[in-house]
This record gives structure tokens, C-alpha cells and sequence, in this order.
């Protein structure tokens, strides 16, 4: 084994990921990143690092051998979390049906042709319930056609499955939250590692619990991050009068639901009558809790990250804190492309764990599982994925049209035409081991 494994880096945006796996040993031999604001910091911090400014489609795994000084089917690892703006829970969920969706195929791509060692993905939890094609939610329900497979949530990983394990690797797969791993964040993000050679894989262990069991950290509080930083001048997005208005009146850890009822409506605007949490609303933070998932936008009206006693969103500075970025770390672009870049990383903890994870397979000696395998170990992820609804539909208060059946027999009505082993066949294989 060398002293240092080389790791080809995609999508590298801020280097988060690869922070965390250099502090696991690794080293990043190139990183392929397509936003012009990205490749300036990853210049302004590596220097020397060869860098190649395209987009991933554009490049061809010859061109990132060469760049990398290695070759097919070497002993070094390929990471990256293709853009995971169409597998999130906010926005259309376009999934497979947007672009970005299917930046994974090229993912897959790059692993076909190089034959790493060993690969790491990572991507939002929504991926494992997002669908193939979108259909709005006002569409959905009673009056409306039966779903089609490729709009039934979870379809689309079905497909990711499916090309996983084409690459005839073994694959394991797991749901982590940062925060366990010391990260003060409480951010969930789906991990693919994959072994060329069928070293079989155990996802890292949690270090931290919000209740500590045994050997166990309590989680990293906010204020273990930021309580005790202060930057001259720190730039950082603004509040406009009215968001300044309500958050006066959040105590710390609150949100708009700690606003009195009269302002509630006028607070929220349309989304007061829409449905679930709304949890991002005005939202203040707690010094003594892990933050929520950094948005790339800390004062939309939808991803509030308010300061926990001050009037003002959280800084660049502090938004780099929380994702453990060193101090030392400059950031270039805008203010909205620093945010960004920050909020689309992965926490260097949670990088490290990962790395310390394929350090310890790349070390197994025996145990060799069969490779075209795709598996997870979490039995409370499998019974999830197992149980869980293959739509969602708006409350009857806020459907437009109505039918002479109930969404009960239009579920039946949909479950009738669509076969298990079409819904199934997939999420068995990979349950089955585990």
C-alpha cells in the first residue's frame, strides 16, 4: 500500500470532502470542478494541485489519468458527490429528469473506465426517495391518472442500484448523520463506498449521539464552533425589515411558530396555509445544539440560519466553522458563491470517518464479499425503505380536483397496475444481504 493513497477528486467544489480524507491519509492527486468561484479556492489553498475547470460530461478519464499520474485499474480511490440539487426534499425534485440528476452516470462513468481501487459517492438522503420523473403534488390524488413506475418515489434509486451494480463492485451504502461524527451539524447524507476487489465495507460507527451510549461524545453544540469566534468585518448576508422584524420577536432555538398567532400568517405569507414543518421560517439557532444542515442561502425566507443572539444571519467565517474548514481556508467569489460552496460540502469529520472506513477495508486481509453487490447493514434503513409510501399527496383541504373515490381507492386503484417485482425487484436485491 503507498504511503499516501492518491484519490481523484470530482466535483470537488470547496474541498470539504477531500479535507477529510487527507486528514484520513489520503492525498488528492487532481480535482475536476466546473464553477469558475470553486477552482479559484481550490488554487488559492492548493496551489500545486492540477485542477481541470470543466464540466464532467466534457472530460474524458484519459485526460484525468494524465492529469493525475496514474493509470487504469491502479491502487488509488475515486470520490465525489455528484450535484444533489435534484435529489433534495426542497424544490421540484426533478431528479433523474433534471441534468444534475444524472451527473451520477457520469460518476459512474469515470469508475467504469479508471477501475479504481475503491470509490466513495455521497449524495442527499433524498435520493433514496426520489422518483425518475416528477409529478406535482396538485396533480396527484383523487381525479387523477394512476402513477406511473417512474413517478412512484424511490424510483430512481432503483436505477442507481442498477448501475452500482453493474460496475461489478462490492458496494455498501448507508444514511450518516455529521453530527455523529463530531461535526456540530445534524446533516444526513447518503455514502456509496465501493471495493474493486470485494473488500467488504463497514460504514463508521458513530463517535457521537445526541444520548451518548457507551465510548460515545455528546454531539458538538454550535457554540463548540462558533461561541467563542469573532472576525473583524466578517462578510455575511443581510436581513431585509421585515425578516428583521420577526426574528426580534424568535427567542433563541425558536421559529416562526414562537411568533404570536397574528403575525404567523402574515409572517409566512402563502406558505402559512401549505403543510409540514417549515421548520427553515424565521428560524434562530441554539448554542447548545448541533446547527440544522447548512442551505447555501442563510437568509431565505425558507433557510433562515439566524445568529442565536444576534440580529443577523450566520457569517461566511462562521458557515466554514460549522463545516470544520480550517481557519486558514480562503473562500473566492461572491458572497453568495462562498455560501454556496460552503453549504454544498461535506463536513470534514464525516469526510475523515469516511476515509478511516476505506483505509480499514483497503487493510482486510479476508472476508471477500460477491462483487455486482449492493448492500446496506442499517436493518432500521431497510425496514424505512420497505415500508415506505411509494407517493405523497397533498391534504384534501388543498386539492383542486376532486374525484368520486377516496385517495384510499386511488392507491389501490395504482397499486393494482403496478407489479411487485417492477416496485420491488431492485430494493430486494439490496436488502437481501443485509
Amino acid at each position: 500500500m503507498p504511503k499516501k493513497i492518491p484519490v481523484i477528486s470530482l466535483f470537488s467544489g470547496a474541498m470539504g470532502l477531500d479535507l477529510g480524507l487527507e486528514a484520513a491519509g489520503f492525498e488528492v492527486v487532481l480535482a475536476v470542478e466546473c464553477d469558475e468561484q470553486a477552482v479559484a479556492t481550490i488554487k488559492a489553498n492548493r496551489p500545486s494541485l492540477p485542477v481541470i475547470k470543466s464540466k464532467i460530461e466534457d472530460v474524458s478519464t484519459a485526460e484525468m489519468l494524465k492529469k493525475a499520474g496514474l493509470k487504469a485499474g491502479g491502487a488509488f480511490v475515486v470520490s465525489g458527490g455528484p450535484s444533489c440539487q435534484s435529489f433534495s426534499t426542497a424544490g421540484a425534485r426533478r431528479s433523474l429528469g433534471d441534468p444534475r440528476g444524472g451527473l451520477f452516470r457520469h460518476f459512474m462513468r469515470v469508475v467504469e473506465e479508471t477501475r479504481p481501487k475503491f470509490f466513495l459517492m455521497e449524495n442527499v438522503k433524498g435520493m433514496l426517495s426520489a422518483a425518475i420523473k416528477h409529478r406535482p403534488l396538485n396533480e396527484r390524488g383523487p381525479g387523477f391518472p394512476p402513477l406511473e413506475a417512474e413517478e412512484e418515489l424511490g424510483s430512481a434509486f432503483r436505477v442507481i442500484v442498477t448501475e452500482l451494480r453493474r460496475l461489478n463492485y462490492y458496494t455498501a451504502f448507508d444514511v450518516l448523520n455529521a453530527a455523529d461524527f463530531g461535526t456540530p451539524q445534524s446533516r444526513e447524507r447518503i455514502i456509496f463506498i465501493g471495493s474493486r476487489d470485494g473488500k467488504r465495507i463497514t460504514l463508521p460507527k458513530p463517535t457521537h449521539a445526541e444520548h451518548p451510549k457507551k465510548h460515545q461524545k455528546k454531539w458538538a453544540s454550535l457554540r463548540s464552533a462558533i461561541g467563542r469566534f469573532s472576525e473583524i468585518d466578517s462578510p455575511g448576508a443581510k436581513l431585509i425589515a421585515s425578516q428583521e422584524k420577526y426574528l426580534k420577536m424568535i427567542p433563541e432555538g425558536g421559529n416562526w411558530r414562537d411568533l404570536p398567532e397574528a403575525d404567523q400568517k402574515e409572517a409566512l405569507g402563502g406558505a402559512y396555509h401549505s403543510w409540514g414543518g417549515r421548520s427553515g421560517f424565521f428560524r434562530r439557532l441554539s448554542w447548545d445544539k448541533p446547527s440544522p444542515a447548512l442551505p447555501t442561502t442563510p437568509n431565505a425566507k425558507a433557510t433562515m440560519l439566524c445568529h442565536p443572539t444576534e440580529l443577523r444571519p450566520l457569517s461566511v467565517r462562521e458557515y466554514a466553522r460549522i463545516q470544520q474548514f480550517p481557519d486558514d481556508w480562503k473562500f473566492s467569489g461572491s458572497i453568495s458563491s462562498q455560501y454556496r460552496q460552503i453549504g454544498n460540502a461535506v463536513p470534514t469529520g464525516l469526510g475523515q470517518a469516511l476515509g478511516m472506513a476505506i483505509l480499514d477495508a483497503w487493510n482486510r486481509r479476508n472476508g471477500l464479499a460477491q462483487l455486482g453487490t449492493v448492500e446496506t447493514h442499517n436493518e432500521d434503513l431497510v425496514r424505512r425503505m420497505a415500508s415506505r409510501p411509494v407517493t405523497m399527496l397533498n391534504p384534501p383541504s388543498m386539492r383542486k380536483k376532486n374525484g368520486n373515490e377516496n385517495s384510499t381507492e386511488w392507491d389501490q386503484s395504482r397499486l393494482k397496475k403496478r407489479s411487485d417485482s417492477t416496485q420491488y425487484s431492485a430494493t430486494t436485491q439490496v436488502t437481501k444481504a443485509a
